[in-house]
């Protein structure tokens, strides 16, 4: 039996509906943005969802009033449970077609949420992918209206329906929820890992904050830290609860371990180094502020390029010194605009980015701005609040050290790092007290082959070798080329011996491409040994020793390096294509 008439009206008159709490984390520091409010059917009696009754609600033309239930009860337990005055964000759950109503508005005058001690700004509308909205222009003109009162918008749902780019084109929202459909076992699938850091890279460039939902493992809230994503929620970090309780010991230790970690190992490439270490104090000044005293400010800070004009911590609009002074340059210029208010000659088209954003990706949007805006500075935020600014020029100048820095350090033939950095990489292992695993990959047989088809058809194989290595799709991998046929993998594995079984089938694999057809069938080659004498060879193979957990047994870089050495010298006697690890 279905929901009926007779349950609909029972549950919104009697108010048979409480609010639960479900915190929403920055996976960058563990410190909570804001708590979603989940709306429950008080009856035991009553057997389907408040999703069932949300669509029921529809046929029966009941939608507002069941959402207005929903509301109040949010509203009035978040003034409860969240103890005035509320500086998190409370994400509300909102059916888009109803968000133009007058009885909506009046639900969200300034007037209405001051008695609940709750700003607009801490107010984010949750609007679903899946919902289809009926008159999508009308529905814009809403959300620009809820956007200038400072309430804030979220999309949830994103990749749950087909709508979703268009979407987030349209309202350009300051939240993107991914389903919860995506983040299931993330670390597993390469696709979705893909498809949420396509995500990932969106945000980066259109300053959208994303918050992965659904976290229920451990491995999934590993692999989205790993990623970069900002956000997350889910029944692993907390189950949703009427009560407002401190995250879990657990959850905050995994987020702060994995971040210093990664904090650790980064800062070799421009993806690696995020756009806060470039950051610069800003100099802001309020809207109201006369052209006449920012033009007096800015003259006074010769190293000054402009400055910033915020309103309650977020820009609204930047003023750079050389287009000011264009602007109030000529005959009447300074005259007409000294006394009007910076507002009026603000610029309101700039390059707002997340403190957090690489200083790769950050160059790459910069550089793609219209010409005139080329080389006005960047605005970093935290939180959405000004956090500070930089140069294109000191991007531009950090990412040509890094890649003068990698050049040295590189393997000319592979491209990967060379001896300098996987001794800094090792060294940093050790010290971190982390299970990493160290694998040697040592090529068998290679001095004979490069004897027989000659260097240039070696080299080819070495190049190989490292796209495999390159292409291991583990979170957090290094890659390293000692030198000739020595490649070193450091990584913290859960299972490394699946790893080594890659390697060598993917290797194994190529022979047919690096052989002539005789050779390839007979399986060896005739060449000359270190001794001089004619000798038979057996095809290229790969020998993989690894030691795990190095920084419980190893002080050293010489103690680890010895050890490698004694097993790949037991490995080199099995014949090839196999590992050994300790």
């Amino acid at each position: 039996m279905g929901i009926t008439s007779y349950d609909l009206n029972d549950i919104i008159e009697k108010k048979k509906i409480k609010t639960v709490f479900q915190p929403i984390i920055s996976l960058r520091d563990s410190s909570v943005l804001g708590y979603e409010a989940l709306s429950r059917i008080t009856d035991d009696n009553k057997y389907f969802s408040i999703e069932e009754l949300f669509d029921f609600s529809i046929a029966e033309n009941r939608t507002w009033d069941l959402e207005y239930l929903c509301r109040t009860t949010a509203l009035e337990t978040a003034y409860v449970k969240l103890k005035p005055p509320i500086d998190k964000k409370l994400f509300l759950n909102v059916n888009p077609n109803i968000m133009h109503d007058n009885k909506f508005r009046q639900g969200f005058t300034k007037e209405y949420l001051e008695k609940f001690k709750i700003t607009p700004e801490n107010i984010i509308f949750e609007i679903t992918e899946k919902s289809a909205i009926t008159n999508m222009s009308d529905f814009l003109l809403t959300v620009s209206h809820y956007k200038k009162q400072k309430y804030m918008i979220a999309i949830d749902d994103v990749g749950a329906g087909y709508s979703g780019l268009n979407l987030i084109s349209d309202i350009k929202p300051h939240y993107i929820k991914i389903d919860m459909k995506l983040i299931r076992n993330i670390h597993l699938d390469n696709l979705k890992y893909s498809l949420v850091k396509s995500m990932l890279e969106l945000s980066y460039s259109s300053n959208i904050n994303i918050i992965a939902e659904g976290i229920e493992t451990e491995d999934e809230l590993l692999t989205l830290i790993n990623l970069g994503i900002q956000y997350g929620q889910g029944y692993f970090i907390k189950t949703p609860n009427e009560n407002i309780t401190p995250i879990n010991p657990k959850v905050i230790s995994i987020i702060e371990s994995k971040n210093s970690k990664k904090n650790r190992s980064s800062g070799r490439q421009a993806s690696d180094i995020h756009i806060d270490n470039l950051r610069s104090d800003a100099i802001s000044v309020s809207p109201s502020t006369k052209v006449e005293q920012v033009y007096n400010i800015l003259k006074s800070d010769s190293s000054s390029q402009g400055l910033c004009v915020t309103e309650n911590g977020e820009v609204v609009g930047v003023v750079m010194k050389n287009k000011l002074i264009v602007q109030l340059s000529g005959r009447y210029g300074f005259s007409l605009n000294q006394k009007k208010k910076i507002s009026h000659l603000m610029d309101t088209d700039f390059l707002s980015v997340d403190y957090m954003t690489p200083i790769s990706v950050v160059s790459h949007i910069a550089t793609l701005r219209k010409q005139e805006n080329i080389y006005d500075f960047v605005v970093i935020t935290k939180d959405g609040k000004l956090f500070g600014t930089v140069s294109v020029k000191d991007i531009l100048q950090k990412i040509t050290d890094i890649e003068l820095q990698n050049a040295k350090n590189q393997n000319p033939l592979t491209g990967l790092p060379g001896n300098s950095e996987i001794e800094n990489r090792l060294s940093s292992c050790l010290k971190c007290g982390n299970n990493y695993t160290v694998m040697y990959i040592d090529i068998d047989n290679f001095k004979a082959y490069n004897d027989v088809y000659g260097f240039e058809q070696g080299d080819k194989v070495i190049i190989n070798a490292a796209k495999i290595l390159k292409n291991l799709s583990y979170d957090n991998t290094f890659v390293g080329h000692i030198g000739g046929d020595d490649f070193v993998i450091i990584g913290n594995f859960n299972k490394p011996e699946e790893i080594c079984h890659h390697i060598i089938n993917s290797f194994e694999s190529l022979n047919c491409e690096f052989y002539n057809g005789d050779d390839f069938h007979n399986k060896f080659i005739i060449s000359k040994n270190r001794k001089g004498e004619i000798e038979k060879f057996p095809l290229l193979s790969l020998s993989v020793s690894g030691i795990k957990n190095i920084s419980e047994k190893y002080d050293s870089i010489y103690d680890l390096s010895e050890a490698l050495a004694k097993l790949k010298k037991t490995l080199k006697q099995s014949g090839g294509n196999d590992f050994l690890l300790m």
